[in-house]
C-alpha cells in the first residue's frame, strides 16, 4: 500500500478540478466507473484511501463497504456526494465509510486525509526570528497570507503554542480561515507525522456522532455490522480537530469532557476503555461566553477547550489584506487554469477594498477564481466579478473564447501548450474555411472537442490514459481522435 496512491470510485469530471494539483504533488490517482476496475486497481496498486460516489449506474457504496468489513486491510473509504442528505451519510459510516463529504473536492482536503509521510521534525526557529510574520515554508503546511497586525499577532501566538499539548479554541467568523489555522497549528508540533483527524460536530446527529468519535462494536446498533473505530483513535499520536464544537449535544459534551480528562474513551456497545494520545482543537462561529451563559455549552467544557484561545479577524478588520489575498488567490487559479498573470484594474482593486465582506476569506476566494475564469488573461475588472448574471453578455468581442476570434497567436486557457511545448492547438484550427472565425462568435461542437481533448492532455502530461478517464472517453477514441488531428495538420503530442 503507498501512502501516495488514491482511487476515486467515481466519474472521471468529479476529479478534474483537483486533479493537476494532485498529481503535481506527487500523487498517483486512478479512477474506477464500477466495482470491477476499482477491485482490480485495488489489486494491482494498494492505494491508501479510496474516496467514492455514493451511487454509480450499476454500483452502490454499499457493497465496496461489504468488502471492507470482511478484510481489515481493506483501504479506508470516504464517501462524497454532489447532493448529500444526513440519512445518506448515516447509512455510510453505520456501514463502515470513514468520512462522508460533500462536494466541491478539495484537493488540501484529500492530500489531508491520506497517511503523511514520515519526516525528521525540524527544529522550531527561535521566536524572535518570526517577528509576528509567517515562518518558513514546511511541507504540507499552509501557508497563511497576511500583513495585518491582527493576522501577525494569532499567527505569532499559533506559532509559540504549536508544540505544546495544549488544547486550542479557535473562534472567528465563517470563512476567516479557522480549519487552516487548525491544521498550521498541526503542522508546526511535534505530531505532525501523525494523523490529522477533522470532524464536523454540526454534520451529524447526536446519536451518530458519538460513534464517529468514539467508535462502535459489533452489534451495538442495528447497522452495527463490524467495529468501526472512531475519530479519537484514528487521530491516536496526532492531532483531532473538533469543527463547530458548539454545535455538540450537552449530553455528548459531557463525555468529551471525560475524554479530554482521562485520555481515554469508551466506544457505543463496548465495555473497555481505550487509551487515546490525541492533540485537542477546536472552532466556533460562536460566542462560546454567551452560549454557556444561555446553557447551552458546559462552563467545565468551555474553560478545558479554552487552555489557549485564537480569535481570528474577520476580513473588513484587515485593511490592505484584502488586495494582498486578492492578488495571491488570483496567482493561484492563474497557475491552476493555466492563463496569462493576471492584472487588476483600478476600479476592481477599489471595489475590493470598498465591499463589507460577509463570507470573509473564502467568499474573497471563490470572487477570484470566478474572475480569473471570466477574464481569461486579461486584466481584471468589477464586470468579472459578475456582480449581475444577467448582465453578463452571451458573446462580446474580446469575450470570445480564445482562438475563435481568428487571432492565431492569441493564448487559450484551454488549447494552450503545456510548459515543455509538448502539446500545441497550432495547424488549420478554426472556421470551416481554416480563417479562424466561426459565424456569429459560435464555436462548433467539434471545435470545442478539440479543445477539450488537448486540454486533457496538458493537465494529464501528455498521459493518454489519464486524459480519456478525466475526458469520460476510452483511449482507442482519444487515440483515434489525435489521429484525425494529425491528419488535419495540428500538431500533438
Amino acid at each position: 500500500m503507498s501512502a501516495r496512491r488514491i482511487l476515486f470510485l467515481a466519474p472521471a469530471t468529479a476529479v478534474t478540478r483537483i486533479f493537476p494539483k494532485l498529481r503535481d504533488a506527487g500523487f498517483e490517482v486512478g479512477i474506477a466507473e464500477n466495482l470491477k476496475g476499482a477491485s482490480a486497481f485495488i489489486r494491482k496498486s494498494g492505494p491508501a484511501v479510496i474516496f467514492s460516489r455514493p451511487s454509480l449506474p450499476g454500483y452502490k457504496v454499499d457493497d465496496l463497504l461489504a468488502v471492507g468489513a470482511d478484510d481489515p486491510a481493506f483501504p479506508p473509504v470516504i464517501v462524497f456526494a454532489e447532493k448529500g442528505s444526513a440519512e445518506e451519510a448515516e447509512r455510510c459510516l453505520s456501514l463502515g465509510a470513514r468520512d462522508y463529504w460533500l462536494e466541491p473536492l478539495l484537493f488540501e482536503k484529500v492530500a489531508a486525509a491520506l497517511p503523511a509521510p514520515r519526516r525528521a521534525a525540524a527544529p522550531a526557529p527561535p521566536s524572535s526570528t518570526l517577528g509576528g510574520r509567517t515562518p518558513e515554508p514546511r511541507p504540507g503546511v499552509p501557508r497563511i497570507v497576511g500583513d495585518h497586525p491582527a493576522v501577525r499577532r494569532v499567527l505569532a501566538l499559533a506559532r509559540q503554542v504549536a508544540p505544546s499539548r495544549a488544547t486550542v479554541l479557535i473562534s472567528g467568523e465563517s470563512g476567516t480561515g479557522k480549519e487552516m489555522f487548525a491544521r498550521f497549528l498541526h503542522g508546526w508540533s511535534d505530531r505532525a507525522d501523525g494523523p490529522f483527524v477533522a470532524v464536523n460536530c454540526a454534520a451529524l446527529p447526536e446519536h451518530l456522532l458519538e460513534s464517529e468519535l468514539f467508535g462502535h462494536e459489533k452489534g451495538a446498533f442495528t447497522g452495527a455490522i463490524a467495529r468501526k473505530l472512531g475519530k479519537f483513535e484514528l487521530a491516536s499520536g496526532g492531532t483531532i480537530l473538533l469543527d463547530e464544537i458548539s454545535e455538540m449535544d450537552l449530553g455528548l459534551q459531557a463525555k468529551l469532557l471525560r475524554v479530554l480528562q482521562e485520555g481515554e474513551i469508551d466506544r457505543v456497545g463496548g465495555t473497555e476503555t481505550v487509551k487515546v494520545d490525541v492533540r485537542v482543537l477546536a472552532t466556533t462561529n460562536r460566542d462560546l461566553d454567551d452560549w454557556v451563559k444561555q446553557g447551552k455549552f458546559r462552563q467545565d467544557l468551555f474553560f478545558r477547550l479554552n487552555v489557549i484561545p485564537l480569535r481570528l479577524p474577520a476580513l473588513h478588520e484587515r485593511g490592505d489584506d484584502v488586495l494582498v489575498l486578492a492578488h495571491h488567490f488570483a496567482a493561484t487559479y492563474v497557475r491552476e487554469y493555466g492563463l496569462a498573470p493576471a492584472e487588476f484594474a483600478p476600479d476592481a482593486e477599489e471595489w475590493l477594498q470598498r465591499y463589507d465582506w460577509p463570507g470573509n476569506v473564502r467568499e474573497l476566494q471563490n470572487l477570484m477564481e470566478r474572475a480569473v475564469l471570466l477574464a481569461g488573461g486579461r486584466p481584471i475588472t468589477t464586470r468579472h466579478f459578475l456582480l449581475d448574471p444577467d448582465t453578463w453578455p452571451l458573446f462580446e468581442e474580446g469575450d470570445l473564447p480564445p482562438g475563435a476570434e481568428g487571432d492565431g497567436d492569441a493564448a487559450s486557457p484551454l488549447a494552450g501548450t503545456g510548459g515543455d511545448g509538448a502539446i500545441s492547438a497550432g495547424g488549420p484550427a478554426g472556421g470551416p474555411d481554416g480563417g479562424g472565425s466561426f459565424p456569429g462568435g459560435v464555436i462548433p461542437l467539434h471545435e470545442m472537442e478539440r479543445i477539450m481533448i488537448l486540454k486533457g492532455l496538458e493537465v494529464t502530461s501528455g498521459n493518454r490514459t489519464q486524459a480519456a478517464e478525466l475526458l469520460g472517453i476510452s483511449v482507442r477514441t482519444l487515440r483515434n481522435k489525435l489521429n484525425e488531428y494529425r491528419g488535419m495538420g495540428i500538431e500533438v503530442a
